[in-house]
């Protein structure tokens, strides 16, 4: 059937994406593979954050649109390659949301939000049971309260996922001031291995360093990975306004003396500081 004919926005989209795999189609999508799409979906999906980011609704629909498209393209290529199809996709996730919400579709009770994530594991540890036909004694990785943490994770979304499902199971921390204190003990460690010019166990003091800072965040609430890019945004635009400076002198940036540069900074984080609670701003 000719897409045009299709009524239903969705499956007109699926049949799109089918005649571009088909013979005659787009010889660029014939050529994809799921390995070759991979960066595609990685890169649509930060779209789309970023459209969050900016509150650009109009911007978020769009990517939206091309995060489904990339769901659709692995599921038309796998049905090509008699793998799966679209609707083994849907039906495999519609079955997924009710197995693991028993207490919205089902007898279970689940008054708390941290009674969800609690069952959540439990649920994901019996599917991982039932996938390996009831005996997991030869994996030990299967079992573990870890398992289902994607290895090709963004570091700090790796951190952070790690230590939620450890603290599930109550290996963690009391309060945010013991992992203040772990922090601290990190940055000491790290100041003797580069006392001491030791660029190996420098690199892993700095990933201990991280990680307890990622679990500090953990502890207050903050995303680790959004809370890093936020001020990585905020460096590029304080950055950007020292390089406006140079350019308005007419100077080259590598010219600019340090502290000149610092003096721009300030103004430039002086202009990012928020209002006070009152609302008002100094003179």
């Amino acid at each position: 059937m000719a897409y045009e004919e299709i009524k239903d926005p969705f499956r007109r989209l699926v049949r799109i994406m089918e005649r571009l795999q088909e013979p005659g189609g787009c010889p660029w999508d014939r050529e994809q593979t799921h390995e070759s799409l991979k960066p595609y979906l990685i890169e649509e999906a930060y779209e789309a954050l970023d459209a969050i980011d900016r509150e650009n609704w109009a911007d978020l629909a769009e990517e939206l649109g091309d995060v489904l498209l990339q769901v659709i393209f692995h599921s038309v290529l796998a049905k090509r390659t008699g793998k799966f199809d679209i609707d083994e996709v849907i039906e495999t996730a519609a079955a997924k949301m009710v197995r693991r919400h028993p207490h919205v579709f089902g007898e279970t009770e689940a008054k708390t939000a941290q009674d969800v994530l609690q069952n959540w594991e439990k649920l994901k540890a019996a599917e991982r049971e039932e996938k390996n036909g009831g005996n997991m004694s030869d994996d030990p990785h299967a079992t573990s309260v870890l398992a289902g943490v994607p290895k090709v994770l963004p570091a700090l979304l790796k951190a952070q996922r790690i230590q939620e499902k450890a603290a599930r199971v109550g290996f963690d921390w009391e309060n945010p001031l013991q992992v203040l204190d772990k922090v601290e003990e990190e940055i000491n460690e790290l100041r003797q291995a580069i006392a001491a010019n030791d660029k190996i166990h420098a690199r892993e003091e700095i990933g201990d360093l991280i990680f307890a800072l990622v679990n500090l965040a953990r502890f207050l609430d903050v995303d680790a990975e959004e809370a890093v890019r936020a001020t990585a945004e905020k460096f590029r635009r304080r950055f950007h306004y020292i390089e406006q400076k140079s350019r308005e002198l007419g100077r080259s940036l590598a010219d600019m003396p340090l502290d000149e540069m610092e003096s721009y900074w300030q103004a430039a984080k002086a202009h990012d500081a928020p209002p006070p609670a009152d609302g008002t701003r100094e003179a």
